[in-house]
């Protein structure tokens, strides 16, 4: 079953650190190929190590994800919302975290490796 919530968390996180579809089309994006994209120095490499860590998914998030999700088949409805709502909440909160490491980390970034992570980053054209 897909984890709206969750699938919609792992696509924005994804489209931070995914190449272009059109430039990979048959490869999972990775961090690691940003990294590689971005050839950083010794001094930018802890600022990278938590920006890693921050767009790395939570296990224990997932398992709660999965576990009210399981819960939501004998909910009634109005408690099925309240439940969405804690949940985007959450996801909403994990993605502050992210975006708190991302501009940590871009700061760090020459003007070169901005550009160079904006192309790697941007998402796929339609």
């Amino acid at each position: 079953m897909i984890k709206i919530p969750a699938a919609f968390a792992l696509a924005v996180c994804l489209s931070l650190t995914a190449l272009p579809a059109s430039a990979q089309p048959d490869q999972e994006p990775s961090l690691e190929t940003l990294h590689n994209a971005l050839r950083l120095r010794p001094d930018q490499e802890p600022a990278w190590r938590a920006f890693e860590q921050a767009s790395n998914p939570d296990p224990q998030d997932e398992a709660r994800h999965g576990e009210a999700f399981r819960r939501m088949e004998t909910m009634r409805s109005p408690d099925r919302m309240d439940m969405s709502i804690q949940l985007m909440q959450s996801d909403l909160n994990a993605m502050q975290r992210r975006a708190s490491a991302l501009r940590t980390f871009y700061a760090t970034l020459t003007p070169q490796q901005q550009a160079a992570f904006d192309r790697q980053t941007a998402p796929p054209r339609q």
